[in-house]
């Protein structure tokens, strides 16, 4: 007896129960389907040897009712070629009794292969009825079977993420980010400091060129006043 007839032999809450107990739900349900295919096989050639019975016992009634009707048909004729004065009376009442005798075994014969007839046409019918439920059950569990992969497969890859997630130290790379950040933003205070050492630099220069330029024509100024005065 395969899986699937063991679990429908149990209620719907036992069966949730035995398939949360087995160690593989997937190898359990593909080696079940193993066994499905098994038995559909044997289901089908089982109900091809019944069909083929039935058709030969078929076969065998019509012949028989056929070779009854002709027994019959003999005994007749031997009956009226008696009368006409063709055989003789006695030999042809001999002959009409083994007719007619051959006419009721073969009658006997054909009702009984009618009634084994019946019995082999209703047991064909339910072989069939049985064995298109086997293939309907194969193709829904396989589709089913596809689909259970499919969401295992997601399953253990969300897993797997999570894992990864879960694993992750959120704190310690907040810590890392605000220390990289605190040494990005002393890096650029320490740029823009350098910057406006550079632009006071630049200004005292400037400044200092153009106070050495006014000095020096200060100095032409008083040297042409004194020269105009006369003072040496």
């Amino acid at each position: 007896m395969n899986i699937f007839k063991r679990l429908f032999r149990i209620g719907q809450a036992e069966i949730h129960a035995a398939v949360d107990k087995m160690e593989d739900p997937i190898k359990m349900t593909e080696q079940g389907l193993r066994e499905l295919r098994s038995d559909l096989a044997e289901a089908t050639e089982a109900y091809a040897k019944v069909k083929a019975l039935a058709i030969r016992t078929e076969n065998n009634q019509l012949q028989c009712q056929q070779e009854s009707r002709s027994y019959a048909e003999k005994a007749i004729l031997i009956m009226q070629k008696a009368q006409s004065g063709q055989v003789d009376m006695v030999k042809a009442e001999e002959l009409a009794r083994e007719a007619l005798s051959l006419h009721k075994k073969l009658y006997i014969e054909s009702e009984d292969l009618g009634q084994q007839l019946t019995v082999l046409q209703q047991s064909s019918r339910e072989m069939l009825r049985n064995t298109e439920i086997l293939k309907e059950n194969r193709e829904k569990w396989e589709k089913e079977l596809r689909t259970l992969k499919a969401r295992v497969k997601v399953s253990k890859a969300t897993e797997q993420v999570n894992k990864q997630l879960a694993q992750v130290d959120s704190n310690g790379i907040i810590s890392m980010l605000e220390r990289m950040k605190s040494k990005v933003e002393d890096q650029e205070a320490l740029v823009k400091a350098y910057g406006e050492v550079y632009r006071e630099n630049s200004q005292k220069a400037e400044l200092n060129s153009l106070l050495k330029n006014d000095s020096l024509s200060i100095e032409k100024d008083l040297q042409a006043i004194k020269e105009k005065l006369g003072i040496s």
